[in-house]
């Protein structure tokens, strides 16, 4: 075999797992692991001043750090992207359809109440641990699918679609909860703006503008003044890609051809860095007493016991009741395995973690410690439970109604 030959077959399994839904959860663990080593080494003070260190010059005042250029700015992409998806999926997608959007509706409603809860009777007694309440809330999609493309075929097509859909209402959720709960002072001047911008946009839209620029040069302008309005910024990027027409006026698709043009940065370079620039947590700092404190306990319990108990649950309530059937093809412990599997909160739980304690930075580094540790745990025990869960037709008798 020549040399090229064995470099070629040695490559093929990565060229692989690069082209599969793992790959996106695998980089972000890697990526969550990388961010805790630099902030535990020498390297802690650089890796601190990089993103928190004040910039020398921004064209925009509010955003004087890169962390917040992160958070603030490229994010905003983010849920630009999670807007478009969203649309999609409303318009000609699984939420299109009342019978098929009915399960993971109420799964996802579940799946953010109960988590909740946990964290209210585990961090309630402490007043100001009380914004944490949404931090358990949200499933991460791009990790939580990537663990089920580690197990290939073990996990049934129409149980994946479920945990997606999910996923996808769960982040409608998320970014409600971010507009109304995490909202700083509101100016009414540049809020009153921002709405007549998106306006116009939904002009474009209704006059049947398709043309990509327009709706770029208002995506920024929206930013811009929803940035300055005490709205988080971020909340900007949803409501631009709401605006987007779904196909240009000669029936090509124009919001699919974006997203798709998207989603490649979107996971490969923004989620990422926001991952390094937000998972470094300095474990010197908090301590032995710090991890088994309040508000990561209370994080790590909504994420593994407050989602799975909420979503499975709901599924078994609603199946029973004959609302809703569960998903085609899946037993009742794939199902389960599904269910501990949104407990994977990371990209949109470590956002609304930096937003729910501003003016407590030791609070934020514990959030993260809840954040990622829920998240893991959620991921190993969910990948168990579906690597040796039996399928559907695996099922006794008795139980496979």
């Amino acid at each position: 075999m020549s040399q090229p030959t064995i470099i070629s077959a040695a490559a093929r399994p990565f060229k692989a797992l690069f082209n599969s839904d793992a790959f996106e959860g695998i980089l972000l663990i890697v990526v969550a692991l990388i961010a805790i080593i630099v902030a535990n080494s020498p390297l802690a003070h650089d890796y601190h001043q990089l993103f928190h260190g004040t910039l020398d010059w921004t064209p925009i005042a509010k955003l004087d750090n890169l962390h917040l250029w992160i958070n603030d700015g490229l994010m905003a992409i983010f849920f630009f992207v999670v807007g478009l998806e969203v649309k999609r999926e409303i318009i000609t997608g699984n939420l299109s359809d009342p019978a098929q959007r009915r399960l993971p509706i109420l799964s996802a409603m579940a799946g953010m109440a109960a988590p909740a809860l946990v964290y209210f009777i585990l961090a309630g007694s402490e007043p100001q641990l009380g914004s944490g309440w949404a931090i358990p809330a949200a499933t991460d999609i791009a990790f939580a699918m990537g663990v089920l493309g580690l197990l290939g075929n073990r996990v049934p097509a129409p149980l994946r679609l479920f945990l997606l859909t999910v996923a996808i209402v769960d982040d409608i959720g998320a970014v409600l909860i971010i507009a109304v709960f995490y909202t700083a002072n509101i100016k009414l001047a540049w809020l009153v703006i921002s709405l007549l911008v998106a306006g116009v946009m939904f002009g474009m839209n209704r006059f049947k503008v398709d043309r990509i620029w327009p709706y770029i040069i208002g995506a920024l302008v929206l930013w811009f003044c929803v940035l300055n309005s005490g709205v988080h910024a971020t909340i900007a990027g949803v409501a631009a890609a709401l605006t987007i027409p779904l196909r240009r006026r000669d029936g090509h698709s124009l919001l699919e051809n974006i997203e798709h043009g998207l989603v490649g940065w979107n996971a490969y370079l923004i989620v990422p860095l926001f991952g390094f620039a937000n998972a470094g947590v300095e474990l010197a700092d908090i301590g032995m007493e710090g991890l088994l404190a309040p508000l990561p306990l209370a994080i790590a319990g909504g994420l593994i016991i407050g989602k799975q108990v909420g979503i499975f649950s709901s599924i078994v309530i609603a199946h029973k009741l004959g609302f809703a059937k569960r998903p085609e093809d899946s037993s009742w412990m794939q199902i389960w395995g599904m269910a501990v599997l949104c407990g994977i909160g990371f990209t949109m739980s470590l956002f609304i973690g930096a937003l729910a304690f501003p003016q407590y930075p030791l609070l934020v580094e514990e959030a993260k410690l809840g954040v990622l540790g829920g998240s893991i745990v959620s991921a190993l025990l969910g990948f168990a439970i579906l690597r040796f869960a039996p399928s559907k037709n695996a099922e006794p008798a008795n139980k496979a109604a």
